[in-house]
């Protein structure tokens, strides 16, 4: 393992200075929290009664006369989401795990969680970055019950895995192992089903033909195959050591998947065990803010999520560590890409595992000294075990080392990369500051200089494509589409209109405060822009015919407007009827105060600071 890269050591310098008052005040806390009295010997007879009363009487003499650890479930579990669908019977299997092990386990509750794929330009769509900060306090309630010695969190997709992790930090002072479900097989290929969709903008197949595609990509139990949100989340996970090591794409009917369901909580209860030798620090302690830069090194070098740039500065934040854009980009100009999935490629999470996967990246990564090798993790090897190889022989689990890539078109080693920096990029001017995932975006678009066309919805955008009145070079800026005025939606169902037009020649790009999703693809897009506009952000002040200028190579984010006509034009304020759409019914109601508090997508779009 090579010495830690001067960069990647200034920023992780930068976060600690940045952070000190916040994250000692964290751990303060986690620390008075952890010198408790166990639960069960603290509460008074009557909790302690209310708490155990649906226990079996083996299990309540574990947990009460004998003091066994008593671990808690949370679980999001629901069939609407297939990467979740799994789930609906491990909370059996981890209790007979936990018994068998002389401990208990209950389900401390369930969260919310919503399929962003079901919702993608519905109003639905609108509740679903705040389903972050409510499946965070879901999981706060499920843990208030406070008899657990432990905890394990069952999710995978995209608010959910973020939502889980900043519910557990707020309970930081226990040891917590996230359990996931993997991926289903592969279907129709992610860019076979992109060109149906694009034919469908078009209007050149119809409603039976895209519905059978979607259908025949989408198809079975376990998490979409492309390197969305929800893949990203696992990746990210494993490079914080919060998985039992290499269980993230491991298919959920695989022979392997219940060894490794099983082997999460004997890990849990491993690292509760106080008074042994297998103890080992709760996550409030593992999450610390190297722990937090490997996370964006893993995020950058596989090219992923563009939604992370805001849940992750959330996420930190909750662990009392302050991050921001500049320590990205920062990380993201010496982090080699090593990845190649769809959109960033043809290849899907699958062929990504079966080239080497998560361990892959990560001992890359090590060796090349762009990750911390000293971290804490769930494993009591560190973060060397992550980049094990999980496989199954006479009936048990074990390890192998990772070898060298599988396919060279899916997976590189640091030394000959897909590119020798990450696949986002920080934007900023006098627009404001957005991000831009460049690792799909073919090289010749990485600047565009085109007039704007300002559109208050991506609904109007649509339209406007669907009249032919977009057939010419264009910068589409949409706009009332961040945290504070509609919940910020993901924008996901212009890509197809924007890659017909890109397509066919002209040159194009989406400004937005909004964002867009996992999948952000092919096209050029300036996202999260922050101020956002209802806020009075610049791009409130933008005008149709605007000349806009979206350099990715310089990072920079520019309207072309004479300086002072600039700063003499007033904003133009959100219209009435479209807030009255966008914040009122079906259930967006209820949103109202998580609106009004919310900060901006550079700081977490959080609700609750």
């Amino acid at each position: 393992m090579q010495q830690l890269h001067p960069q990647v050591q200034a920023v992780t310098q930068r976060i600690r200075t940045r952070s000190q008052a916040t994250r000692q005040a964290y751990l303060a806390q986690v620390q008075a929290m952890a010198q408790r009295t166990p639960g069960a010997q603290r509460m008074g007879c009557a909790n302690v009664a209310h708490a155990f009363a649906a226990l079996p009487s083996n299990d309540k003499l574990r947990v009460v006369a004998e003091r066994a650890p008593n671990v808690a479930i949370v679980t999001a579990y629901n069939d609407v989401l297939s990467a979740h669908a799994p789930f609906q019977h491990y909370p059996d299997i981890l209790k007979d795990e936990a018994r068998k092990c002389g401990a208990t386990a209950q389900v401390a509750g369930g969260t919310p969680a919503m399929c962003d794929g079901v919702t993608q330009g519905m109003p639905g769509m609108e509740l679903s970055l705040f389903s972050r900060d409510a499946i965070a306090m879901s999981t706060a309630v499920a843990l208030s019950h406070d008899t657990f010695d432990a905890a394990l969190m069952l999710g995978v997709c995209d608010k959910i895995v973020p939502g889980l992790l900043i519910g557990a930090l707020h309970f930081g002072h226990l040891p917590t192992v996230f359990v996931p479900a993997g991926p289903m097989a592969s279907g129709l290929s992610n860019s076979a089903k992109a060109k149906v969709r694009e034919q469908a903008a078009q209007g050149l197949v119809g409603r039976e033909a895209l519905l059978e595609a979607e259908s025949a990509a989408y198809h079975s139990a376990g998490t979409c195959t492309f390197y969305g949100t929800a893949n990203s989340n696992q990746m990210l996970l494993e490079a914080m050591g919060l998985h039992v090591p290499g269980t993230a794409f491991v298919h959920p009917e695989s022979g392997m998947r219940e060894a490794l369901t099983r082997q999460a909580m004997r890990t849990v209860l491993q690292a509760a065990c106080k008074n042994g030798s297998t103890h080992r620090a709760p996550i409030g302690e593992v999450v610390d803010e190297r722990c937090i830069v490997n996370a964006m090194v893993a995020l950058l070098a596989t090219g992923g999520s563009t939604n992370h740039l805001i849940h992750w500065v959330a996420v930190a934040r909750a662990a009392g560590i302050v991050i921001d854009w500049d320590d990205f980009s920062a990380l993201s100009a010496v982090v080699p890409l090593l990845a190649r999935v769809y959109p960033n490629g043809s290849a899907d999470v699958n062929d990504f595992q079966n080239a080497g996967g998560p361990g892959y990246v990560l001992r890359q990564l090590l060796n090349a000294g762009l990750m911390h090798g000293d971290v804490l993790t769930v494993h009591a090897d560190g973060i060397d075990a992550q980049t094990g190889i999980p496989s199954m022989r006479e009936g048990r689990l074990q390890w192998q080392p990772v070898g060298d890539s599988g396919n060279p078109e899916v997976l590189r080693p640091a030394s000959d990369p897909f590119s020798p920096t990450g696949g986002l990029k920080l934007l900023q001017g006098n627009l404001g500051r957005g991000v831009i995932k460049v690792s799909a975006v073919p090289e010749d678009r990485h600047v565009i200089e085109a007039p704007a066309k300002v559109f208050d919805s991506q609904e109007d955008l649509q339209k406007a494509f669907q009249a032919g009145e977009l057939q010419h070079d264009v910068v589409c800026v949409v706009r009332w589409q961040g945290p504070r005025a509609n919940g910020m939606p993901e924008l996901h169902k212009l890509t197809p209109p924007l890659g017909v037009l890109q397509g066919q020649g002209f040159k194009v790009a989406l400004v937005t405060d909004g964002r867009m999703s996992g999948a952000s693809g092919k096209v050029p897009a300036a996202i999260h822009v922050s101020p956002e506009a209802v806020a009075g952000g610049p791009l409130a002040k933008v005008r149709d015919g605007d000349l806009i200028r979206l350099d990715a190579q310089n990072g920079t984010l520019e309207v072309l407007v004479d300086a002072q006509e600039w700063a003499a034009r007033s904003p133009d304020t959100l219209p009435e009827s479209l807030r009255q759409s966008n914040q009122q019914g079906f259930g967006r109601d209820l949103f109202t105060a998580l609106r009004k508090n919310a900060v901006s997508a550079e700081e977490g779009a959080c609700t609750w600071l």
